[in-house]
């Protein structure tokens, strides 16, 4: 499975069977649009809007939606910032994505004392904070997690030169 990103900043995934002949989509709700409303940007703002939007392929519209999701999400948990392409949020000082440590701590069935003993650089705030995220975004992480656990025999055959442990 690849994650997808769209133009219009919608994540998504595609798993492939192993001989591409079918495959399956599954894209991120997408939120409906309000009504328009425009602003005036400053100087230097423009300036970066513009050039993100250059750099990028996309339209300002799309890059200053996404700025400002990221901002009020930043807002809600202010331990989570956002990084990569398509954008995942991650935790602030643990170095690893909400998705990360919503997998380490499912794999730990929930405890937080075992997973935190286990990872020492994983803090108990780090924890609740991507737990909070989680909760209040969970189709966003589940399209992170579900493209994190694509079969071995799909990575393979994708990326013939990695070599599975033991193997």
């Amino acid at each position: 499975m690849t994650v997808l990103s769209t133009l219009d900043g919608r994540c998504g995934s595609l798993r492939l069977n192993r001989d591409y002949s079918h495959y399956t989509v599954v894209m991120a709700a997408r939120q409906p649009k309000t009504q328009p409303f425009s602003i005036r940007l400053g100087e230097r703002v423009n300036l970066l809007v513009s050039e993100e939007a250059r750099r990028s392929g996309r339209s300002r519209s799309v890059v200053v939606e996404e700025l400002a999701e990221e901002a009020a999400k930043a807002r809600l948990h202010p331990d989570v910032a956002f990084r990569g392409r398509p954008r995942r949020a991650w935790v602030i000082g643990s170095g690893l994505d909400v998705w990360e440590i919503v997998e380490l701590l499912g794999s730990y069935e929930d405890d937080v004392a075992a997973l935190i003993a286990d990872h020492p650089l994983l803090t108990e705030r780090h924890v609740r904070t991507a737990r909070g995220y989680s909760n209040q975004f969970p189709d966003e992480i589940a399209v992170l997690l579900e493209e994190n656990r694509r079969p071995l025999s799909e990575l393979t055959s994708l990326y013939p030169f990695i070599q599975a442990p033991g193997s």
